[in-house]
């Protein structure tokens, strides 16, 4: 699995400089998005924009297969699990110290798709509002 990931990067790598491939959606875009506060724009609800796409329909069913376990492995390790312990650590402190004020900034990666660090919060009954870039806080 680790060769046939490898593989897949390099492939989409190597599309992407000759130009037979390309994001749908730039880092100014991104930006654009996150300054506005806009989470819900399609750019952030792909959870695996954060991974590389293993899945086309060009490989054969065998390669699709693992291309399939591969990207349900990254989107449980580095996006559900990272995001699970990035919500518990802020609800964690927020418990501790109920007296005390915090400012938490995260990158964009924790907002996107599903089961986001705010999605963690809100399960936790927390309010979490989003603070426009050059607001006064």
């Amino acid at each position: 699995q680790v060769v046939f990931a490898l593989n897949q990067t390099l492939l989409q790598q190597e599309s992407l400089r000759a130009g037979s491939f390309q994001i749908p959606y730039t880092t100014e875009d991104l930006i654009k998005h996150y300054n506005c506060g806009d989470l819900s724009s399609i750019i952030f609800n792909h959870d695996t924009s954060q991974v590389p796409n293993f899945i086309n329909a060009t490989l054969p069913a065998h390669e699709r297969v693992t291309a399939q376990e591969i990207d349900s492995y990254f989107r449980q390790e580095l996006i559900y699990k990272r995001n699970e312990r990035m919500g518990r650590r802020v609800k964690d402190l927020l418990e501790e110290y109920p007296d005390k004020s915090f400012f938490f900034a995260f990158g964009a990666g924790h907002f996107m798709g599903n089961n986001t660090v705010i999605d963690v919060l809100r399960r936790e009954g927390y309010e979490v509002e989003h603070t426009p870039a050059g607001q006064t806080i």
